[in-house]
């Protein structure tokens, strides 16, 4: 065999995407996903993409996880999130801009014990899979609405609670919103729930964009890290409409 063949063998068995096939918490969805969720596209999985979930969920229809890619530095395009055994998988797209770090904090629901994915695309066409396990005892999908139960739950629609908590030279914005969530699982109830999400500045520019999905808990909670002090507005829109806007 030629000098020239076992170069060119060394190099593609050694490569980023020949090393990250053999997925770390050996997943049966994980290929699944990787074409669903990520076009086939090229990918390496990645200790400094960090996906932080509690050992087991107490409650299955509030899991908070969070997610951290700030060691991915200002090549972070965009950060794709699910949970792989979950009925509905998808959790949300992240794209941050430049004055929003690559960190998302927020409550998703479990329909079982399952692995929780962070997938970050940087410039160079990449993806960087982060990946964590939540053990639990199941049902979150399709438990019945906690929200729905509540007298006047309508007339709190769309309310945002929270503020911003400075960090330094960055701050904290933590919000929960009231909203039923529903994601067509529950008999007799469609889906209804938070679809869009923006970060905008006191001028209107968007400063980070989200995309959710019904995996997300009733009543979400939020949190993203923000570079300076200048003053944002959340806007939020549900998949019937309904248009919400809050001030930090």
């Amino acid at each position: 065999m030629s000098v020239r063949i076992l170069l060119l063998l060394s190099a593609f068995l050694t490569s980023p995407v020949m090393a990250a096939e053999a997925d770390p918490l050996q997943s049966v969805m994980w290929e699944y996903h990787h074409k669903g969720l990520l076009d086939g596209e090229p990918y390496v999985f990645d200790e400094r993409v960090q996906v932080q979930v509690p050992p087991f969920a107490e409650d299955s229809r509030q899991v908070p996880i969070h997610i951290d890619a700030r060691a991915l530095g200002d090549e972070v395009v965009r950060i794709e999130a699910w949970a792989d055994l979950n009925p509905i998988p998808r959790i949300f797209t992240f794209t941050p801009g430049d004055q929003v770090l690559p960190l998302v904090a927020i409550r998703i629901r479990v329909e079982q014990a399952t692995p929780i994915r962070a997938a970050v695309l940087t410039r160079d066409g990449l993806w960087h899979i982060g990946s964590a396990k939540v053990d639990a005892a199941g049902g979150g999908c399709t438990a019945p609405s906690v929200v729905r139960a509540q007298q006047g739950w309508e007339d709190r629609l769309g309310e945002v609670i929270g503020g911003r908590f400075p960090r330094g030279d960055l701050s904290r914005l933590r919000v929960q919103v009231s909203h039923p969530m529903d994601n067509g699982l529950v008999g007799g109830i469609p889906e209804f729930f938070l679809n869009q999400a923006e970060l905008r500045d006191a001028h209107g520019q968007v400063l980070a964009a989200l995309e959710l999905y019904p995996a997300v808990s009733e009543n979400p909670s939020l949190s993203l890290e923000v570079k300076g002090s200048q003053d944002t507005r959340l806007w939020l829109r549900d998949n019937n409409g309904n248009e919400f806007e809050a001030a930090f």
